[in-house]
């Protein structure tokens, strides 16, 4: 993707303008976040492999900035994106909750853990009188 001309999503096909604010190079369609590896380092364009990268987590830097974690279809190389202002914010958030929506073991586990831990807990305080 080039840092600061007009160009067509590979992924959502929507035109996607050059940055506005809140990032020095655009890196990601602002509209389904997905990405081209086209980066070694960041904003240097010398990747050889092209691929697709799809947007698979958000994390908050230490300095409070959102970046997204793209991984590539092709390569499977991931990259940290910070956002731009104008990112689809609905997507973000839904992104960072999958983890919560789509937890990696069954709920009803998580709430017998939970139910074990506080009963385990419950044995273990003093007895008051």
């Amino acid at each position: 993707m080039h840092p600061s001309a007009l160009f067509t999503c590979q992924s959502c096909g929507k035109p996607v303008p050059p940055p506005l604010y809140g990032t020095r190079q655009r890196n990601h369609c602002p509209h389904c976040l997905a990405s081209v590896h086209a980066d070694v380092t960041p904003g240097d364009r010398a990747s050889a492999c092209r691929g697709l990268m799809d947007p698979i987590s958000v994390w908050v830097r230490r300095n409070g900035d959102w970046a997204v974690i793209h991984r590539c279809r092709r390569c499977g190389t991931l990259h940290s994106n910070r956002i731009a202002g104008d990112d689809n914010l609905l997507l973000l958030l839904s992104i960072a909750a999958r983890p919560l929506a789509e937890p990696p073991v069954p709920l009803r586990q998580v709430g017998d853990l939970l139910c074990r831990q506080a009963a385990e807990a419950e044995e273990s305080l003093p007895e008051t009188p």
